[in-house]
């Protein structure tokens, strides 16, 4: 749902040797050498360096996954397994081709729709083998987080009351993908435009601001308030109250390529609000206090969304997988730790509470904030209910992928 900026980030760098020259006594012969030592004289020895001492060697990364026994999984026998069952089959509607979960997907079909608790307990247990999400350091946990689908205000047309955008991704833009030449960067796309024949970073969230009617881009709606459209822009996807009463349905189709930065935070650095203080509600009831410094805030997130119009008759927001998501069943996820698609139980807690939150889930998305192999954040469906649960979910939390046995990390 989100991506990084056309920067600088492939560069050569040169190294530059530095040569400490160490000065000694020289025998020359020289009649204009007046500092060199006579023929029969033994010059001082130079005086030694200190001891340095051997230098530390730097401890190597954990492997960010390790292999895991089920009876490790804090909360599985507790989970009701079933409930995940719909996103599974959903994920192998899209991951079925690809050979590591062929087999496992066609077996899981077989189960059908409504298979027992039991069934589908047995099936992950026998076909599956959980490894463990660890950080770099060899900690194993990590922040969760949690997202929603939310409902704005909209319409088709402009008006005094509707006059913020709903942008289509730019004709301008493009999206340079290295992975051919770079095939450890198959994970990056960069976006950018080209400009004097060179390729530069797409704008920013304030130049297309700026641009108004001169961006290349489609407009799909116009919100009737910009603090909703920029969390819309957050969540990345959601569904827009028309005039008339009807909804459409907007998912994520691209985004500028500026790294998102937190506006809660950029609050919080102002003085403006308490760390504790800075969640979604907060924010917005502070951009209602100030109005004047509305864009200010805004443009402090350099990031920026486009969006694509969705069927409405689909049965939720859909993912980076292209698949729909499943409430409290579907996380995001750094696909560089994590397969698209794979099961993943999670150990956490419910927000603001030390209250066991322990579920089998679908990795089904990805966000511009999900970076760490032990990162996720949680779906929580749709609406208020779910925002106010998405809004104050910040829990430490474990993670375990499930792979196929004959799969290996």
């Amino acid at each position: 749902m989100k991506a990084d900026p056309l920067v600088s980030r492939i560069s050569q760098f040169t190294l530059i040797a530095i040569a400490i020259l160490a000065s000694a006594c020289t025998t020359s012969s020289g009649p204009e050498d007046k500092t060199a030592c006579p023929g029969t004289t033994i010059c001082p020895a130079c005086p030694a360096c200190p001891a340095t001492g051997e230098p530390k060697p730097t401890a190597p990364p954990a492997d960010p996954l390790q292999r895991a026994q089920w009876s490790e999984l804090a909360g599985w026998a507790q989970d009701a397994h079933e409930q995940a069952w719909p996103a599974f089959l959903q994920s192998c509607k899209a991951i079925a081709r690809q050979p590591r979960w062929q087999a496992v997907c066609r077996e899981g079909a077989a189960l059908g729709t409504n298979p027992s608790r039991a069934s589908v307990r047995q099936f992950f247990e026998s076909r599956f083998t959980p490894w463990q999400t660890v950080n770099p350091d060899g900690t194993r946990l990590g922040l969760v987080t949690g997202y929603y689908e939310p409902l704005i205000k909209g319409s088709r047309t402009a008006s005094s009351e509707y006059r913020w955008p709903v942008h289509a991704p730019p004709a301008d833009m493009l999206t340079i993908d290295l992975s051919a030449t770079h095939p450890e960067l198959k994970n990056l796309r960069l976006r950018g435009r080209v400009a004097d024949n060179k390729v530069v970073p797409y704008w920013s969230r304030e130049q297309i601001e700026k641009l108004g009617p001169d961006l290349p881009a489609d407009v799909l709606f116009w919100a009737a308030d910009p603090i909703d459209l920029f969390f819309l822009q957050v969540q990345g996807s959601g569904q827009v109250e028309l005039p008339n009463g009807t909804r459409a349905r907007i998912g994520y189709a691209d985004q500028n390529g500026h790294p998102y930065q937190s506006i809660g935070r950029w609050l919080v650095a102002q003085g403006e609000l308490t760390l504790e203080q800075a969640s979604m509600e907060s924010i917005k009831s502070w951009a209602r206090d100030n109005p004047a410094r509305l864009h200010e805030m805004l443009n402090t997130n350099p990031s920026y969304v486009f969006f694509r119009e969705l069927p409405t008759s689909s049965d939720g927001p859909v993912g980076a997988l292209s698949v729909p998501l499943t409430r409290e069943r579907s996380i995001a996820v750094d696909p560089r730790f994590t397969p698209l698609g794979a099961p993943v139980f999670l150990a956490t807690t419910y927000p603001l509470s030390t209250r066991p939150f322990s579920r089998l889930m679908l990795a089904q998305d990805t966000g511009g904030a999900i970076k760490g192999p032990v990162r996720a954040d949680l779906f929580w469906g749709f609406g208020a209910d779910a925002g106010a649960m998405a809004g104050k979910m910040r829990q430490q939390g474990q993670m375990w992928v499930l792979l196929p046995n004959d799969v290996l990390p």
